[in-house]
């Protein structure tokens, strides 16, 4: 069998269909077998499924540093092709995984910016609540904050998924994967004052009736416009650090680890499917403490200041 379009094709259904991945991964997913494919064609390469081996792979990757792609986007690629040969040999389509051979790239472990507390306040203060979408727009920076979510998942918020008297929200994580997320007096205070203020008078198509996050034309927010919301209030608030929806999950989580949190209940929060992933963020807080002890302990303080 070829490696052609219909295969990619055959290999998008089972992962809408039987992994239940989102639109979004499945695109990527699809996207980066095709670059194989295209690298296998334009290399002359024979394009049958049962004589690809480890080496075209390996040849692919480093075509694909000669092009400056970096590593944290060739270890996404990998993945994608890892899943692809699974579903091949689970389809006994092959007899082999060629990509097993074939090791990962190290990409390191990158911190990300976090927000201070006092940062995020900042940002809620720029929101004009007078003006049209004031109270929708303080909503989603505190439920992105206040809960931790995707912004993926903001923008696909159900009212259904808020219950309110038990002060928690249902969210629908990466694969469909259902979670109960708690949701603070505050941020439950913002919500409802959206839901049951300004949102009543904004016209609805009947699609998007129990969404939460209304746009101006009557359905779901972007993940552009939630993008842009945010870069704005950032830059309104004199914030200098790279900011994006997710800084305020990645605050979330680090302000969960420094006041104390356990690490699998902050896990469970994030809907983070593995341990690994979470832990990055006490390596986050381990800094913000070497950080505070340079700054306050006297011993430490001295180091920094020259004796005479």
């Amino acid at each position: 069998m070829l490696l052609d379009k219909n295969l990619i094709k055959h290999f998008s259904d089972y992962l809408r269909l039987e992994q239940s991945l989102s639109d979004n991964t499945i695109e990527a997913y699809c996207h980066d077998i095709e670059l194989f494919r295209q690298y296998l064609e334009d290399s002359e390469k024979s394009c049958s499924i049962t004589e690809i081996t480890h080496h075209d792979i390996e040849d692919f990757f480093a075509k694909l540093y000669d092009l400056g792609i970096a590593a944290s986007s060739q270890a996404r690629i990998l993945s994608g092709l890892k899943s692809f040969f699974k579903y091949l040999l689970q389809e006994k389509i092959c007899e082999a995984d060629p990509t097993m051979l074939v090791s990962s790239p190290s990409i390191g472990r990158h911190i990300p910016d976090v927000l201070s507390y006092e940062e995020i306040v900042s940002m809620m203060d720029c929101i004009d609540l007078s003006q049209q979408f004031g109270h929708r727009n303080k909503a989603i920076i505190e439920v992105m904050y206040g809960c931790g979510l995707r912004v993926s998942e903001v923008i696909s918020l159900n009212i259904s998924d808020v219950y309110a008297k038990d002060e928690f929200i249902k969210v629908f994580g990466k694969g469909s994967k259902e979670r109960l997320v708690p949701i603070g007096n505050k941020t439950l205070h913002e919500l409802m004052l959206y839901v049951k203020g300004e949102r009543l008078h904004q016209d609805i198509k009947p699609k998007f009736s129990d969404k939460v996050f209304i746009s101006a034309r009557g359905t779901s927010l972007t993940r552009q416009s939630v993008f842009l919301l945010v870069k704005r209030l950032a830059e309104q608030a004199g914030i200098k650090k790279t900011i994006s929806p997710h800084t305020l999950r990645h605050s979330f989580a680090t302000h969960l680890i420094e006041g104390g949190a356990d690490l699998r209940a902050v896990q469970q929060m994030l809907g983070h499917s593995s341990i690994t992933t979470t832990e990055i963020y006490t390596h986050i807080s381990d800094e913000y403490l070497r950080q505070v002890i340079m700054e306050y302990h006297p011993r430490w303080h001295s180091q920094n200041t020259s004796t005479n």
